[in-house]
């Protein structure tokens, strides 16, 4: 059997921004996959715990049976194994190195959004949204600037990685309370939101928005709960 051919599996969970980035990236390329919901919250399977031992969560996907973890990686994979219809990344060296860059400038976005969602008072809330609107901005201007996705006229692996701003922000903003991706703010990036989530393989993939902010508000509580608890 060719290892295109071998079969895929999908570990992930609904509201996870990271598994819909391998989600698209599977569909757009019309790869064949199982798709296997975890409940990583209260009850990780076996299988999963098998598969992901060093970190314990989603996504992980399995081809042939052998596990790949992390996102990031996932995408790279699947763009090395199936690089037909579309191609996801430049063959140029430097264009290809550029799209590394900017996909690990949005994974060191986390943190800062993790901010968001645990600020409290007014004075804590007004610095975490000013530093990720910071970063927000330079993604705008050095990653994307006046073309229409990332990586031109098409979508690539770095529009893929940001496709989470286009439904999770949103339920994230409702959440949280606090307005990040304003297009007096923002222009190019949210035109480039509005642009990608029109996308069919987009609208067709991406969790209930009602569930979605109840989901981020109780983790957000969680995470509350967690930094007022006095410390054992």
């Amino acid at each position: 059997m060719e290892e295109e051919d071998k079969e895929v599996k999908l570990y992930g969970f609904w509201a996870s921004p990271f598994v819909h980035r391998i989600e698209w990236a599977l569909q757009m390329k019309g790869i064949k996959y199982e798709y296997i919901e975890e409940d990583v919250i209260n009850n990780k399977s076996n299988s999963l715990l098998q598969y992901n031992p060093v970190y314990k969560k989603v996504p992980v996907l399995v081809h042939g049976g052998n596990p790949i973890s992390e996102s990031t990686i996932i995408l790279e994979y699947i763009e090395q194994l199936w690089p037909h219809n579309p191609r996801l990344l430049s063959q140029n060296p430097y264009e290809r190195a550029m799209a590394r860059f900017w996909i690990h400038f949005g994974e060191e976005m986390w943190p800062i959004f993790r901010a968001v969602m645990k600020a409290n008072t007014v004075d804590e809330k007004e610095n975490a949204k000013r530093d990720a609107i910071g970063m927000m901005k330079s993604l705008e201007e050095g990653g994307l600037g006046d073309r229409t996705f990332f990586d031109g006229d098409s979508i690539g692996l770095v529009d893929i990685s940001f496709g989470w701003m286009t439904y999770f922000l949103e339920a994230f903003e409702e959440a949280v309370g606090v307005k990040l991706l304003e297009p007096s703010v923002l222009p190019r990036l949210h035109a480039w939101a509005q642009r990608f989530k029109e996308l069919p393989i987009v609208k067709e993939n991406h969790p209930n928005h009602e569930k979605l902010v109840d989901h981020i508000r109780r983790v957000r509580e969680r995470l509350l709960l967690a930094s007022t608890s006095p410390n054992p």
